[in-house]
C-alpha cells in the first residue's frame, strides 16, 4: 500500500513540473494576431488560445475592418496566425510584408478550423519546451 501511494505522488510531481514546463514555454507565445477566418469561431478560437496561455487578436482580414489596422496591431503581437482559406490576398500579402518588417513569426494555417489552430499552438507549444 505504502508502495502505491509513493508511486502516486511521484507521478503528480511529474505532472506538476510538466504543467509548469508549459506554462513556461506559452510565456513565449503571450499574444498573436490571427487574420481572417469566420467570425462565427472567434470566441471558440479565443478559449483555445486562453488554454494555451495566450490572447488572440482577431482581425477580419479586411471584410469589415480596414486592412491598414494589421500594420497598427503587428508590432504588439508574438506571432501571425492566417487560415488560407479564409483571408483576401491583399489582407495576406499585408500580413507576409508586416511580419518582415517587424520581425514576427508568421504561421499560415491549412484552413479556418478550430483543430488547426489547436494543432499549430500545440506545435508551437512542443518547439518551445524542446528549445
Amino acid at each position: 500500500m505504502a508502495k502505491k501511494k509513493k508511486q502516486a505522488s511521484r507521478q503528480l510531481a511529474g505532472e506538476s513540473s510538466q504543467r509548469d514546463n508549459v506554462l513556461k514555454s506559452n510565456a513565449e507565445v503571450r499574444s498573436f494576431l490571427y487574420v481572417g477566418g469566420r467570425d462565427c469561431q472567434v470566441a471558440h478560437l479565443r478559449q483555445i488560445a486562453s488554454n494555451f496561455g495566450a490572447e488572440l487578436i482577431h482581425h477580419d482580414g479586411g471584410l469589415r475592418e480596414a486592412v491598414s489596422r494589421i500594420d497598427t496591431v503587428l508590432p504588439s503581437v508574438d506571432c501571425v496566425f492566417c487560415p488560407i482559406d479564409c483571408i483576401s490576398h491583399d489582407a495576406c500579402l499585408r500580413v507576409k510584408s508586416g511580419c518582415k518588417k517587424f520581425g514576427k513569426t508568421f504561421i499560415p494555417l491549412r484552413n479556418g478550423s478550430k483543430s488547426s489552430l489547436e494543432r499549430a499552438l500545440q506545435t508551437l507549444n512542443e518547439r518551445n519546451s524542446d528549445g
